[in-house]
């Protein structure tokens, strides 16, 4: 690209990205405080941003999950759950929760209402942003956490870490598997693809494009550029400058979007655990499809939607049963990038 047409590129985005940051402001008036103990926020600490519908079934251990992490305070957006997740939410000591009725698909996946909560209260925080069916690990989590992991992100001046997004699943067919409120999805959906992935890295906004995984092989074999993206940058030093464009995907400045990066050994990143999988996702499918709210173009998902609700098996005789972080690094799925 020439100098021009990248001058031309930055500019552009740099207006996309004001454009986005005042769509979401616009949005602010769309939540209702339900609980909200930000004032208990102190210098210093992790925060962890969702929007999320219905997680009951994933909520404690998610919670307890990204607090053996480091993550010191949630703020969470909750849009319309009628399973309790609400009140079981707000009863959290170091929770702070919103409510809206507004439409999801309405508010780019939740991602506007985020960005208020992020400007507001992330700037200056290292911001992990995530769904609810999410677990991020990263190299030496289990003896090392978040606040140590950041502070040497900062120091080599590090504004994020980006992260693959793993599909876990049962052996069998999804909804014959048995899992409640209490119990850990690790051990309900004990595999992962190890190695069926292809990345590309987008010319626009140098975010890194990585598709593969069960999703690919299963539903989207024919058409694999249909399948969902599995590159995510959830873990930010946050600037009310900032704003994410496609969910987590990417994000402007551009600049972000290089921190995820499969070449450069001395670039870390994370994985996310996808839980996507527990044997709810029967019901959630139908009615996602019902509600329509889960895809820019909901009609070209409906083949995917169908084949989910008809209980598919995603084991295979190549499926890879999940051990930990160090297994992730092993496979090149996760990298260290020299922190220990």
């Amino acid at each position: 690209m020439g100098a021009v047409a990248e001058g031309w590129t930055a500019y552009a985005l740099r207006w996309r990205r004001r454009r986005l940051l005042a769509r979401s402001f616009a949005k602010r008036r769309q939540l209702t405080v339900r609980a909200n103990r930000t004032a208990a926020i102190a210098p210093g600490a992790i925060l962890a941003f969702a929007t999320m519908r219905n997680e009951r079934l994933r909520l404690p251990h998610w919670i307890a999950h990204h607090r053996a992490l480091g993550v010191d305070h949630f703020l969470v957006v909750d849009n319309g759950s009628d399973d309790g997740s609400d009140d079981w939410l707000a009863a959290q000591p170091d929770v702070s929760l919103w409510s809206t009725g507004h439409g999801y698909k309405a508010s780019r996946f939740g991602i506007d209402w985020l960005t208020v909560l992020l400007a507001r209260y992330g700037h200056g925080h290292w911001c992990l942003t995530l769904d609810a069916d999410e677990l991020f690990v990263f190299a030496h989590h289990d003896r090392r956490d978040l606040h140590a992991l950041t502070d040497w992100l900062a120091a080599r001046g590090r504004r994020v870490m980006g992260a693959l997004m793993l599909d876990l699943y049962p052996r069998g067919p999804l909804g014959a598997t048995r899992h409640g409120p209490d119990d850990d999805p690790l051990v309900t959906l004990p595999y992962f693809d190890a190695g069926n992935y292809v990345m590309t890295r987008q010319g626009r906004l140098q975010n890194l494009w990585v598709q593969g995984g069960p999703r690919a092989r299963a539903f989207f074999a024919t058409e694999p550029r249909r399948a969902p993206t599995l590159s995510k940058i959830p873990l930010v030093r946050w600037n009310r400058r900032y704003a994410y464009v496609s969910s987590t995907h990417s994000a402007l400045p551009r600049a972000l979007n290089l921190g995820f990066d499969f070449d450069r050994a001395d670039t870390p990143r994370g994985a996310l655990l996808h839980t996507k999988f527990l044997p709810n996702i029967l019901s959630k499918s139908a009615e996602e499809k019902a509600r329509r709210e889960h895809f820019e173009n909901s009609d070209l998902y409906e083949g995917y939607y169908n084949a989910l609700i008809e209980d598919p098996i995603l084991w295979c005789e190549s499926s890879t049963r999940y051990t930990g972080w160090r297994q992730l690094e092993g496979l090149g799925l996760i990298s260290s990038g020299g922190w220990s």
